[in-house]
């Protein structure tokens, strides 16, 4: 199995007996893992996809998708296990359990619909608070390093061979003055454009904020939900994360995504575990 994004998103549908429940096959190998462990937005997007697959493939997307994170799989075979719980005209619902052998890693439940419409004549929103656009322009800076050998993230951030991603490592750095960071970042996928599942990926996609606190260890997230608002035009997408708090033991970390035409693609929350101290020396 390669590296590129639309072979992690790979399924094939498996024989089973139980008719209300279709059962997937994927894999996400070691290109899709921070650390050693799988990546959990990329299990989220694999999630949708599943959800996505089982309704029938049509025009609806998972607009939402709320995941619970159970455990942290190693690279490897995956097994989703998904069920239409309603099928409707609009909008249809599904659950999907991400399983390594019997043990689930992520109870993930998807919303799908239709994603918000970009018509002639009707391209601006009624209303934006957008901070993005003026934030980052459609394409990072030249000199801009993407995370691969020799990167600070550089064995940390193991996707760097399936997508060109761009971080501002600066914004990574303690502001100094408790002002909550504001991670910057532009991601796209290898040669392919960037999709619905590779956006909810986006959602997930930056570095802790508790790197701003000088946490940098493994903060395990425990519940993520992603909201689907459009679909992306093709290019680069800019990414910021914030937070509004981190605690001793608990943080929020919030992502909101922008395409190149500057439109609101995803918008995600999650609720994470603090990494421990370092210890002293």
């Amino acid at each position: 199995m390669g590296a590129l994004f639309n072979e992690a998103m790979a399924l094939r549908q498996l024989d089973t007996a139980d008719s209300g429940c279709l059962v997937f096959e994927g894999e996400l190998n070691e290109h899709w893992t921070i650390g050693p462990k799988v990546h959990g937005g990329v299990m989220m997007a694999l999630c949708a996809n599943a959800a996505r697959t089982a309704h029938g493939g049509d025009v609806l997307q998972p607009v939402a998708v709320s995941a619970n994170f159970l455990s942290a799989p190693d690279p490897g075979p995956m097994r989703l296990e998904t069920r239409i719980r309603k099928r409707g005209r609009r909008i249809s619902v599904a659950d999907v359990e991400l399983m390594q052998g019997d043990r689930t890693a992520v109870h993930a439940v998807v919303t799908l619909g239709e994603p918000e419409h970009h018509l002639p004549g009707e391209t601006e929103p009624l209303l934006s608070a957008n901070p993005v656009v003026d934030l980052m322009p459609p394409e990072p800076p030249e000199d801009l390093a993407p995370i691969g050998p020799d990167h600070r993230l550089a064995g940390l951030v193991n996707l760097g061979a399936g997508c060109d991603i761009r971080p501002v490592l600066s914004t990574l750095e303690p502001a100094g003055d408790g002002r909550p960071p504001v991670i910057q970042m532009w991601a796209r996928p290898r040669d392919v454009a960037p999709d619905a599942l590779f956006a909810l990926m986006c959602g997930d996609l930056s570095a802790p904020v508790t790197f701003a606190v000088e946490r940098t260890g493994w903060a395990p997230t425990v519940q993520l939900t992603a909201l689907l608002r459009s679909l992306p035009a093709d290019g680069w997408l800019r990414i910021i994360a914030t937070c509004l708090e981190i605690g001793h033991d608990w943080f929020d970390e919030d992502h909101i995504v922008v395409d190149r035409l500057g439109r609101l693609v995803v918008q995600a929350r999650q609720l994470a575990l603090v990494p421990p101290k370092p210890p002293a020396g």
